[in-house]
């Protein structure tokens, strides 16, 4: 099998073509949950909490001199950050609840009853052979 051969199979493979929608489709959310956060959420809490910005949020370390920036911890950046991460996680949480919701449903939709067992066929037969003898 020449080696472009191998390489569309690896990469038609089902497991590989789902990983890669799954990060581009992943790419795409996390960069609307970046706006939802920066954008919708964080001004209105940093209203409620005595007008604070949050991504402007940061501790000096050591001033700028001589033409050398700042260097600053940037910990307004590392809240956006975790209120991020914790949208994410709760969005996909949700999802994962919806899905195991509608397996839940499959499971228990009703399938064909169960074949008869051994027991309950020979006392049909006994009750057949029952009626018939009348």
């Amino acid at each position: 099998m020449s080696m472009i051969q191998e390489f569309k199979t690896f990469a038609m493979r089902g497991n590989v073509v789902d990983m890669a929608v799954g990060i581009v489709i992943g790419a795409a959310f996390g960069k609307i949950v970046s706006s939802l956060v920066g954008d919708v959420i964080m001004p209105p809490l940093g209203i409620m909490l005595s007008q604070v910005d949050f991504s402007q949020l940061a501790l000096t370390l050591r001033g700028a001199s001589d033409g050398a920036a700042a260097v600053e911890l940037r910990y307004g950046a590392f809240i956006q950050s975790i209120v991020d991460f914790v949208i994410v996680a709760f969005a996909i949480f949700m999802v994962v609840k919806g899905i195991n919701r509608m397996k839940k449903k499959e499971a228990e939709k009703p399938s064909a009853p169960p074949a008869p067992s051994k027991e309950e066929t020979l006392l049909g037969e006994i009750r057949d052979l029952l009626k018939a003898g009348r």
